[in-house]
């Protein structure tokens, strides 16, 4: 079932149009990675689905019962959040702020936290100051806080930026395994290789056009060519990519 129905869409700021006539659907279980050069409309496009800007032309409409305040949403670290002077269960619990009636969190509110965080391994962190924490750690924080505002959709914005490899990697099947216990996940990443290999489908933007279409058929597109260079051995659907990967 379509979450997520872009109809001939322009997008952009200030008078600029940096996408123009996107058309595409989000279905429910979908991994969606959004890659593309700098300037090609990511973030302009995370903005618009989060209701954060209008689409200049065309629409963005919502199904099965997703409210656009429900997307639960993962930005890139920050600076300011990496000194947040906060416990990791008020991270965490602030992820219930669009739900919240009163002035106090409501018991199963609290009882959702206490369950992302241990779907996200960080339980026994809850006392412990934010900015005390690793990379990795805050990453799984800020997760378990955006899966809080939602129950269908996480929007991540580079969630593995200045990890390293270990952390990188723990979070990436993290977020698998989110999508695999029925999570759909749009995720912006510069990381083309991952991208494929962890994907269900590809949208690359660029200044002009866009691909959208399975990993599969980004291997074998004259865009994805350009950016991977790749075997694709096809086992039941399965495709991993090998060999040099350009950034993008």
């Amino acid at each position: 079932m379509a979450l997520i129905t872009i109809k001939n869409a322009s997008m952009g700021y200030e008078g600029k149009t940096v996408l123009s006539k996107l058309n595409l659907t989000v279905n429910e279980g979908d991994y969606i990675c959004i890659v593309g050069e700098n300037g090609s409309g990511k973030t302009t496009l995370m903005k618009c689905l989060l209701g954060l800007l209008q689409p200049t032309a065309g629409s963005i409409s919502f199904g099965d019962g997703l409210k656009q305040r429900e997307i639960g949403y993962l930005p890139q670290q920050t600076i300011i959040q990496q000194d947040f002077p906060a416990s990791v269960s008020e991270v965490v619990l602030s992820g219930c702020l669009n739900k919240r009636c009163t002035m106090f969190y409501s018991k199963q509110q609290k009882e959702m936290a206490a369950d992302n965080m241990k779907l996200t391994g960080i339980y026994d962190l809850g006392k412990k100051c934010f900015r005390e924490l690793s990379g990795g750690q805050r990453q799984r924080v800020m997760l378990a806080r955006a899966l809080c505002a939602t129950q269908k959709l996480l929007i991540l914005d580079e969630p593995v930026t200045g990890l390293d490899p270990m952390a990188t990697a723990d979070m990436y099947a993290l977020i698998k395994d989110l999508n695999k216990n029925g999570i759909t996940i749009i995720m912006v990443s510069h990381d083309v290789n991952s991208a494929v290999s962890n994907a269900t489908k590809i949208l690359h933007l660029s200044r002009n056009n866009y691909f959208y279409g399975t990993a599969h058929q980004y291997l074998h597109s004259d865009v994805g060519k350009k950016f991977i260079l790749s075997d694709c051995p096809c086992d039941d659907c399965r495709h991993r990519a090998q060999g040099g990967v350009h950034n993008v």
